[in-house]
């Protein structure tokens, strides 16, 4: 009965963590696909893009927004990615000869990205 219970952790275990994995992995090619070239591969504004904008692409990493994102989990980068009043985004890409095929978001997309960012933002510490 023991070994069948630990067994039963283990799968467990294994199963958390690959769902874990795989929700990451969204998170980071959505943010590989669609926010790096501006904000880098380490959040810091490091992207090619970055000083193209007006104003400048924001450091992803500081303590403010570190903040936000614990604090509002998701709120942020959806309110970011579907604001409603500006194409601050879209006209930095556009200017720049950067072509995005449209991208229907989801709550689980949201939710990805999130916890992607927040994991290399707790890597650079």
């Amino acid at each position: 009965m023991k070994i069948l219970f630990i067994a039963s952790l283990g799968i467990l275990s294994l199963t958390q963590t690959s769902l874990s994995f795989a929700d990451n992995a969204n998170g980071k090619n959505l943010y590989l696909q669609r926010c790096s070239m501006c904000h880098g591969m380490d959040l810091k504004a490091t992207g090619s893009l970055a000083n193209k904008s007006n104003p400048p692409t924001p450091d992803l990493t500081t303590s403010a927004f570190k903040k936000r994102l614990n604090d509002y989990p998701g709120v942020i980068v959806s309110s970011i990615i579907l604001r409603p009043n500006g194409d601050l985004i879209p006209r930095t890409l556009r200017e720049n000869g950067v072509k995005l095929s449209p991208h229907s978001w989801s709550v689980k997309d949201l939710r990805d990205l999130n916890q992607y960012m927040v994991g290399v933002i707790s890597q650079n510490r």
